[in-house]
C-alpha cells in the first residue's frame, strides 16, 4: 500500500476531497462495506451488484471522431461516432460531478506484461469497488515505480453520473467514451465494472497495431510443460477463461494478448470469468481463486447464508469474479509465453451443426476468424437472455477499431511464419439446435484441446465436412466417437443438412462486406451453401 498522496486539480477534484490513492485490497473492501454497497461472502470475497447495467451496452459505446480517428477507425455500429465537441461536454459533466464528491478511489496501474508495450493507466473512481476491480484486473506497478508516476491513459468512472443526452449527443444517460487523442476513456451511468476492462482493450487494440505491428487479440492462452504456448479465441461465454484454467498448464492470461515477433504477452494481471453454474467439480482452479481479494459481482446467497448459489441467475446470467492472476496456482509470472504451437477458435454454436473439433487449413483459418461466428451468451451484453447467432469479426468485433482486414493480415502473416496449427472448437450445442440438443459436455471439450496439444490427433484419419470442408477426425482419446461427426449426433439427418446449409448460407451472406479484400485462398473456404 502506498503512503503517497496525490493531487488531481485537472479534474477538478477540490482539495477538501478525501483521494483514496493506491488504497490495498483490504482498504478497499473496508470502504467498500462502510458505504453500505457490498457484503462479504462465507469464502472471505466481497459481493456487490452493479446496478442497472449487468453487462455491456454496446449501443452506448463511443469513439471521438477527430482528425486522428477520423481515417483510421472502422466506423460501425460498434464504433460508434461521437464529436469532439460532445466529448468536451462529457468530460466536463464529469469533472463537474467529481467536484461535489466527498471522497473518491484513484489507481495508478500497467497494462501490457511486455514491458516494451507497456502503457500506464490512471483510475479516478467514484465507487471503492471499481477500484477493487482495477486493482485486480490492471498490472499491479511495485509502489517504487509510483515516484512521478504520470499516466498514458487516464479512466474516469462515474456511475452516478446522468447525462443529458440530447445535450451530449449520446443515446441516454449513460455512455462510454474512448478519445484516442485525449487519451482519455470517460464512463458514465453504469457501474458495471467490464466497461473499465474493455475501454482498455478497445485502445490497445488501436495503438498496439499503429504503433508496434503487434497482433492484439481477444483470447486465453497458457503454457504447457515443455514451453509451449497455445492460444484460445472466443467471444465471452465460449470458454477461454475455463479451458485456459487447466491444472496441467501454466495459465498467461484468460482473455487479452498481444503477438509480437517472439511470443505472447497478457495484457492485463487477472482474470474476469463468469460464475453461472460455477462448481468446483467442473472449474476447480476459478472456483479455488473467489476468496479474499476477488471482486463477485450480481451472484445471490442462499436463503439466510452467505454462500453464494452460482446457478442463480435471477440477477443476471453474467454473474462475474474478477481476481488478480496471483489466486491461480499456476499462473505464469510475469505473463509471458513464447510464441505459439497452437490455436483453437472457440464458438458457441447455437444450431448444433458445427463439430466439437476441427482443424482448419490456412484458409479456413483465416475465413473463420474474419467471420468470429458464435452466439452472444445470455447476459453477456444487455438485452440478451437467450443465445443468439452472431458473427464477430476477429472474434471481438465490439473492442477492434481499426478493419477487421488489418487484424487478420497480421494473424495470417504470424500463422504462416510460425507454422500454427489451428483447430476449430465448437462448445455449443450438439445432438441439436439450442433447445433440441444439449450442450457439450465440459469434459469433452477439455480432452479434445489436450489430445490436440498432445499430437494425438496427428495419427487420427481425417473426412471432411460436405457443407463447411472442415476436417474431422475419426477418433479422439476419451471422447466417444459417435459425437465427434455433427451429423450422427442428430435423431432426424436430414434435419440436420437442412441447418447446416442454412448456416452456411449465413456465414456467405455475412461475408459479403468483406469479400473485396481477402485472397481467393480465404474466398475459397467459404462453405457451400
Amino acid at each position: 500500500m502506498s503512503a503517497r498522496t496525490i493531487q488531481l486539480p485537472e479534474w477538478q477534484i477540490q482539495p477538501n476531497t478525501q483521494v483514496h490513492y493506491q488504497s490495498s485490497t483490504e482498504a478497499l473492501v473496508q470502504d467498500t462495506l462502510r458505504i453500505q454497497e457490498g457484503i462479504l461472502a462465507d469464502s472471505g470475497a466481497l459481493v456487490i451488484k452493479t446496478g442497472a447495467f449487468t453487462g455491456r451496452s454496446p449501443k452506448d459505446k463511443f469513439l471521438v471522431r477527430d482528425a486522428l480517428t477520423d481515417q483510421t477507425v472502422n466506423w460501425n455500429d460498434f464504433n460508434q461516432a461521437i464529436s469532439p465537441e460532445s466529448f468536451g461536454l462529457i468530460r466536463e459533466d464529469a469533472k463537474q460531478y467529481l467536484s461535489t464528491l466527498k471522497e473518491v478511489w484513484v489507481r495508478d496501474c500497467y497494462v501490457c506484461a511486455d514491458p516494451r508495450y507497456r502503457l500506464k493507466v490512471r483510475v479516478i473512481s467514484e465507487k471503492p469497488w471499481t477500484n477493487l476491480f482495477a486493482h485486480n484486473m490492471f498490472i499491479r506497478p511495485a509502489d517504487t515505480d509510483l515516484e512521478g508516476f504520470t499516466p498514458d491513459w487516464t479512466v474516469i468512472s462515474v456511475p452516478g453520473l446522468e447525462l443529458d443526452a440530447k445535450r451530449c449527443g449520446t443515446r441516454q444517460q449513460n455512455a462510454s467514451v474512448v478519445s484516442m487523442s485525449d487519451k482519455q476513456i470517460v464512463i458514465t451511468g453504469s457501474g458495471y465494472t467490464g466497461e473499465t476492462k474493455k475501454g482498455i482493450f478497445t485502445i490497445l487494440n488501436y495503438v498496439l497495431v499503429k504503433d508496434h505491428g503487434v497482433l492484439p487479440m481477444h483470447c486465453s492462452a497458457n503454457l504447457g510443460q515443455d514451453g509451449d504456448t497455445a492460444i484460445f479465441f472466443g467471444l465471452s461465454g465460449t470458454g477461454k477463461t475455463t479451458l485456459s484454467a487447466d491444472p496441467n498448464r501454466k495459465l498467461i492470461g484468460d482473455d487479452e494478448h498481444g503477438w509480437s515477433n517472439d511470443g505472447i504477452f497478457n495484457f492485463e494481471g487477472g482474470c474476469y470469468a463468469k460464475t453461472i453454474d460455477l462448481t468446483e467439480e467442473k472449474e476447480p482452479e476459478i472456483f479455488r481463486a473467489i476468496r479474499p481479494g476477488a471482486l463477485l459481482e450480481n451472484v445471490v446467497f442462499f436463503p439466510d447464508t452467505k454462500k453464494v448459489n452460482f446457478e442463480d441467475g435471477s440477477i443476471t446470467e453474467n454473474t462475474r469474479v474478477s481476481y488478480p492472476l496471483y489466486h491461480i496456482s499456476n499462473a505464469v509470472d510475469p505473463s509471458v509465453g513464447g510464441l505459439p504451437k497452437n490455436i483453437f477458435f472457440l464458438t458457441c454454436d447455437a444450431y448444433g451443426v458445427l463439430p466439437p473439433i476441427s482443424k482448419l487449413n490456412p484458409g479456413q483459418a483465416m475465413y473463420q476468424f474474419i467471420s468470429g461466428y458464435t452466439a452472444k451468451v445470455a447476459g453477456t451484453e444487455a438485452g440478451v437472455t437467450e443465445p443468439k447467432p452472431t458473427f464477430s469479426a476477429c472474434f471481438g468485433a465490439p473492442f477492434f477499431p481499426l478493419h477487421p482486414g488489418e487484424y487478420a493480415h497480421l494473424l495470417g502473416k504470424k500463422m504462416q511464419e510460425n507454422k500454427v496449427n489451428v483447430w476449430l472448437i465448437n462448445t455449443g450445442w450438439t445432438g441439436g439446435a439450442y433447445g433440441t440438443g444439449n450442450r457439450m459436455k465440459l469434459s469433452y471439450t477439455r480432452a479434445m484441446i489436450t489430445a490436440a496439444l498432445d499430437g494425438k490427433l496427428d495419427a487420427a484419419q481425417y473426412s471432411n465436412d460436405p457443407v463447411f470442408g472442415l476436417a474431422i477426425p475419426d477418433q479422439c482419446p476419451g471422447v466417444p466417437a459417435e459425437i465427434l461427426n455433427p451429423r450422427n449426433t442428430w435423431s432426424d439427418p436430414t434435419a440436420y443438412d437442412e441447418k447446416a446449409k442454412y448456416l452456411a448460407g449465413l456465414f456467405v451472406k455475412n461475408f459479403e462486406k468483406y469479400a473485396s479484400g481477402v485472397s481467393e485462398e480465404i474466398m475459397a473456404a467459404a462453405p457451400k451453401a
